[in-house]
């Protein structure tokens, strides 16, 4: 797929979100995007087979977006060829009492991929600095010694928190995984549509909140939030992408393709090779049991 030049994507410097575009199709069919996603994924379960049996790596892929935004059909979509034990999706939704008695990252720290394996965070810490910050009265129920009302959290308190996380990005690269993480960029309009088709299509019925109407009218401060978030914590180690998510096709197709063209730069992620002396022993071995067949 060398139409698609996922360079582009990646976030290098501050960028507007305004600015940045929420539709691709790159002049192919529906057909045909997803013929390329079918073979790219192919790849990518023969990766994580790897990958299991290297055993010193994982891989970390943080998905965040604005409801609609098609997170959940990605996840589907793009790892359908993975062997369902090498890889674990975890949702976060409002933290419980238990979570809430622990800083927040703790919970995601529970989760965290083993060595050898994928995880994919559908929406992730990331919202501790997105939907915390629109509503910072949730703030509160964390119970941090200093912060005793709204008027508390200042900027200082989001710059700090920024950091935390690019420590915290930086500690689990360090010890060996490797972490992808995509906003998908959807447009207004685009939400509208699909709000309205959760609306007229029955089987989709229940996918629909009227909370979801309210935090709409707080668009503008979403992609306020999601830019400081973005180009505050956009790291060589832990990198942003902007994936256009306007066609759901071609969004799948370019998380895949920057999936697999990154993953394959690190050649020391092979399948280990056996030891001496059982490579020395492999005929023997195949003997013994070509054997049973005469017993």
């Amino acid at each position: 797929m060398d139409y698609i030049e996922t360079e582009k994507y990646r976030v290098r410097k501050s960028i507007q979100i305004a600015e940045v575009p929420s539709f691709e199709n790159f002049g192919k069919t529906d057909k045909q995007l997803k013929k390329d996603l079918s073979k790219i994924r192919r790849e990518l379960g023969e990766f994580q087979d790897t990958l299991y049996a290297h055993n010193k790596y994982s891989v970390l892929i943080c998905l965040q977006g604005i409801d609609t935004a098609g997170k959940d059909s990605l996840v589907r979509e793009v790892f359908k060829d993975f062997n369902v034990r090498g890889v674990q999706v975890h949702s976060f939704k409002v933290p419980t009492e238990l979570e809430l008695d622990h800083n927040y990252l703790w919970r995601h720290y529970l989760v965290l991929p083993a060595k050898g394996k994928f995880g994919v965070f559908n929406r992730t810490h990331y919202e501790n600095v997105l939907v915390t910050r629109v509503h910072p009265e949730y703030i509160l129920n964390e119970r941090i010694p200093g912060i005793h009302s709204v008027a508390d959290i200042d900027q200082k308190f989001w710059d700090k928190r920024f950091e935390q996380i690019n420590n915290f990005e930086r500690h689990l690269h360090e010890s060996g995984t490797i972490i992808f993480k995509f906003f998908l960029n959807l447009s207004k309009e685009e939400q509208r549509q699909r709000l309205l088709r959760r609306l007229a299509i029955r089987e989709k019925h229940w996918k629909f909140s009227p909370g979801d109407l309210k935090e709409r009218k707080l668009w503008d401060q979403y992609q306020f939030c999601y830019e400081e978030a973005i180009n505050n914590t956009s790291k060589e180690h832990a990198p942003w992408f902007t994936i256009p998510a306007d066609n759901k096709k071609a969004a799948r197709v370019i998380v895949a393709k920057i999936l697999l063209e990154r993953l394959k730069k690190y050649k020391d992620i092979k399948e280990p090779v056996l030891e001496d002396e059982i490579m020395a022993n492999l005929e023997d071995y195949e003997n013994q049991l070509r054997s049973e067949k005469d017993d």
